[in-house]
């Protein structure tokens, strides 16, 4: 999958002419610049949350004596005097490449202050190419060539350092951090939700395993063959979360960041590319793909979050879904005919269908990729067969995408589907979706048996999606009261404005 390709159009500016006209010329030239500004800013934005891991990686691999505290201060100024020049000078043909000549003559230029006697082999090549504050956009883009070849090194260097966070000596929780920290490059408060963590708490974390990457050189050591297998599940658990934190943002207005999402999609697609994936991983990719599949009918025309069974499926898209199809056929391994006791088999016509873990049309939250369970510690564990939680979350996501409607949703089967994956142990966010797949399955007396003793739990109490599910499934069994009560909790659960408009509308159809 090919990243989203942009186009920087900047408007011709307006000449300047004399008499009359200069009043217009100054407000047109006014009005050039505070594009040229936009424009730079709207492009160095997307590219420090595009690029910015990808960047402190390569040049910390190609100057290892720099240290990543230094590499990480390198990047950052290197954008902050990319704003400067670009809003002035206008946006290259090559961004990333253009950057990245900045950031390694930087690179050089310190190294050479603290060691006089530092020699390179391709420092004066670099030097003589490369670009810095005094240099015109001009000799930034002088050789297409170079910097195609650096975006392209800089996209290879993601991948490696995907591997090395994925480190045996590093913790679980450490390797899932420095990942989204270093290759995809979230914000702390963003991480702090996604792994249920405060703030200081990633701070801390982040602190001390600084400390062990630059004393034992960890981003530098490339796994061997061997080495790569071992930690192919924990990358696959790393990229899971990723995709997860895109389609549920941890902070602000928005509740859904397709570039997260893709991203997650391009490392899983990667994978497979280079050789380094397995039939787990095309399971992960099949999964993702079939919850990108819905993405652009999840809001309502005027923004609003929409419910799965409100969802128009005609935008859902037709093309994804078919490479989902191709690529949970690829997994292999999982025949849902089997588990249902008879019907459809994966890879035939209309086969696997799917929604996956959401039960709601939201996800599982992506602590629970970290704590344990089906969608825990073991996510991404093979049986016996080679079939992996991935292979159960992808059939549901198959199931949910190739229903004809949501009345014609096979709600039994995806039950079953649940109950396996719930065998590979006891998850409560897994089990709430599988109470609403009970629910919907006519079996509505176990489904709220079960979502009230979710309740029990402390995590699960003041988790708002337990308790709007909650406030909806009552209000659908004609009790008004309950419903009230379970949604006015769920109210103050969420910080997303988003889900708090959707719990609202909700109350309203219980009226007075």
């Amino acid at each position: 999958m090919n990243k989203t390709d942009y186009t920087i159009a900047v408007n011709a500016r307006v000449a300047g002419g004399s008499g009359t006209n200069d009043v217009v010329s100054a407000r047109s030239g006014a009005n050039d610049v505070a594009e040229a500004n936009r424009i730079a800013e709207q492009t160095v934005e997307r590219l420090y949350r595009s690029q910015y891991g990808k960047m402190v990686a390569n040049i910390l691999n190609r100057y290892p004596d720099l240290g990543l505290e230094t590499a990480e201060d390198l990047v950052q100024d290197s954008f902050a005097v990319t704003l400067t020049e670009w809003a002035r000078e206008g946006v290259p043909c090559n961004p990333p490449g253009w950057i990245y000549v900045v950031i390694r003559n930087r690179a050089i230029n310190r190294l050479k202050a603290d060691k006089k006697m530092w020699v390179v082999a391709d420092a004066g090549q670099a030097v003589s190419e490369g670009v810095g504050v005094g240099y015109s956009m001009g000799d930034a883009t002088r050789s297409m060539q170079e910097s195609m070849l650096q975006e392209q090194v800089v996209d290879d260097e993601q991948l490696r350092l995907l591997f090395a966070c994925a480190h045996p000596d590093l913790s679980p929780k450490v390797q899932v951090v420095i990942t989204l920290k270093y290759v995809i490059n979230l914000k702390v408060e963003a991480i702090a939700r996604a792994l249920g963590m405060t703030v200081d708490g990633i701070d801390k974390l982040l602190l001390r395993a600084r400390k062990k990457i630059r004393e034992e050189k960890i981003f530098l050591a490339e796994p061997n063959a061997a080495g790569l297998v071992h930690r192919l599940p924990i990358v696959h658990k790393i990229i899971y979360l990723i995709y997860n934190e895109g389609y549920k943002p941890a902070l602000g207005e928005a509740i859904l960041h397709e570039e997260l999402c893709g991203e997650a999609l391009i490392l899983s697609k990667a994978l497979m590319d280079n050789g380094l994936g397995d039939k787990a991983t095309a399971a992960l990719h099949a999964l993702m793909l079939f919850n990108a599949a819905r993405f652009g009918a999840r809001f309502g025309p005027a923004g609003e979050l929409l419910d799965l069974e409100d969802q128009n499926r005609e935008l859902w898209s037709k093309p994804l879904i078919m490479m989902g199809c191709d690529f949970l056929r690829r997994a292999g391994g999982l025949d849902v005919g089997g588990i249902e006791g008879g019907g459809r088999a994966p890879g035939g016509a209309g086969a696997f269908k799917g929604g996956g873990v959401h039960g709601l049309g939201r996800g599982i939250p992506r602590d629970s990729a970290i704590r344990g369970g089906a969608a825990g510690a073991e996510q991404g564990g093979a049986d016996t067969d080679g079939v992996t939680t991935y292979h159960y979350e992808a059939a549901m996501a198959w199931v949910h995408c190739t229903a004809k409607s949501w009345l014609l949703t096979e709600w039994r089967l995806i039950s079953r589907l649940y109950e396996r994956l719930l065998e590979w142990g006891p998850n409560p966010f897994v089990q709430l979706s599988y109470a609403i797949a009970l629910f919907y399955a006519g079996e509505r007396t176990t489904a709220f048996s079960i979502l009230h003793q979710l309740l029990q739990m402390p995590v699960m109490n003041q988790y708002y999606l337990l308790n709007a599910t909650l406030g909806k499934l009552y209000l659908l069994e004609g009790h008004p009261d309950r419903s009230r009560e379970f949604f006015t909790r769920a109210l103050g659960q969420t910080a997303l404005v988003s889900e708090q408009e959707f719990i609202r509308r909700k109350m309203e159809l219980i009226g007075d």
